[in-house]
């Protein structure tokens, strides 16, 4: 009978798995496109679970720092098979765009110069909808949208990661006291979650706390990359595109990789489906080859790994505290004015360089905004047209 149970558990994982892994194949468009496969094919199709229980574990990891969908599937994974499922859901969703953009990264010295320019220029449209959609969101009234200027300009003020951390904790203070009051939508309660899971969230402290720590004891390029990467996944709040200027302060000042690797890295990150956080995987590529990969890719998804499955037993009170719901009004607020920042520098500095590039970020802007079209379609179509001018 055990041994039934296990083969049955096996099946159980392999089909998590195998839905991940296609769901990652196809999952183009970003967080928000993310969400509406995982609905269609975890709750319609699958029904591994039901409206009310994905709607809240929805609304968790949009509040907690990290990929949104990709914490959403991790989180499916465990409630479907334990810690294994939730690493089986992580692997399957992640492997497609990881090897894609490892690839591109070990071929990308003997890609055309004028293509790579393509896309440094079409990261220029990509941040600035990205800027454009979360303003919309997350700085809709005055008070946020000033927090959102103000943390862009002390962003320049203050240049480093430590910089941009210390700016999400004051605009989380003042959310939590500008917006104490604020009403909150109703949340559907999630069935009970195991205690000992929540053990978890002290590691996930304590790896934040000891790493830098750890990094400056020892002289291994490897445990600096993890500590780097690790608080990038521990501190990035909105999604994929806030990444950007955490780790371009992380990784190019260190001689990583240059502003214009980091830039194509990240334009090409837009054209593979699945999380946008595989940037990593380039970035570790071409930093210190194949182990840097791992080691990268690993760093910024674990931090996920440990909120997600950590706060689901306290889900219930993060959702009914007045003061943790209203600093994360302006916490995002400030994520915005981070990215706005990171749009100007060093996003247009680095590739806009001619009236001709203009134009052409420009107009990837308009298919993005105004045409809806792909971001893979975008991208191939700003690489051509930079290969020309």
């Amino acid at each position: 009978m055990h041994s039934e149970n296990r083969t049955k558990y096996v099946q159980k994982l392999w089909e998590v798995w195998k839905t991940a892994a296609r769901l990652g194949l196809v999952s183009f468009g970003g967080p928000v496109a993310h969400l509406g496969y995982f609905r269609e094919e975890y709750v319609k199709r699958k029904q591994w679970i039901d409206e009310k229980t994905y709607a809240d574990l929805v609304a968790l990891c949009q509040l907690l720092p990290g990929p949104a969908s990709s914490q959403v599937g991790i989180g499916i994974g465990f409630l479907r098979a334990g810690m294994l499922g939730a690493v089986a859901a992580w692997l399957g969703f992640t492997l497609p765009s990881a090897l894609i953009l490892l690839l591109f990264a070990y071929f990308s010295a003997e890609v055309p110069i004028d293509w790579l320019h393509g896309l440094l220029v079409v990261a220029v449209a990509v941040v600035a909808h990205a800027v454009w959609g979360m303003a919309k969101v997350f700085a809709p009234d005055r008070s946020r949208a000033t927090i959102a200027v103000a943390s862009a300009i002390l962003s320049f003020s203050i240049p480093n990661a430590g910089g941009q951390v210390a700016i999400i904790i004051v605009a989380g203070m003042i959310g939590s006291f500008l917006y104490r009051h604020h009403s909150r939508t109703a949340v559907l309660s999630v069935p009970a979650f195991p205690r000992k899971t929540a053990g978890v969230l002290l590691i996930f402290f304590m790896l934040l706390g000891l790493l830098p720590i750890v990094a400056r004891l020892t002289s291994s390029p490897f445990i600096a990359l993890f500590d780097s990467f690790y608080r990038a996944g521990a501190l990035v709040f909105g999604g994929g595109h806030v990444v950007l200027p955490l780790l371009q302060s992380e990784v190019v000042p260190k001689g990583w990789v240059t502003d214009n690797q980091f830039l194509a890295g990240y334009g090409m990150a837009q054209a593979v489906p699945g999380p946008l956080f595989t940037f990593a995987t380039y970035v570790g590529m071409a930093s210190f080859g194949w182990k840097g990969a791992i080691v990268a890719t690993i760093a910024i998804f674990l931090p996920s790994f440990l909120l997600v499955i950590g706060t689901l037993p306290f889900w219930e009170w993060i959702r009914q505290h007045s003061r943790f719901q209203a600093a994360f009004h302006g916490i995002h607020a400030a994520v915005v004015g981070l990215l706005l920042a990171a749009l100007y520098h060093p996003v247009w500095t680095k590739a806009i360089q001619t009236p001709a590039d203009f134009c052409l970020a420009l107009a990837a802007f308009c298919l993005l905004t105004v045409w809806k079209c792909p971001p893979l379609v975008v991208v191939i179509i700003s690489a051509m047209i930079g290969a020309l001018i």
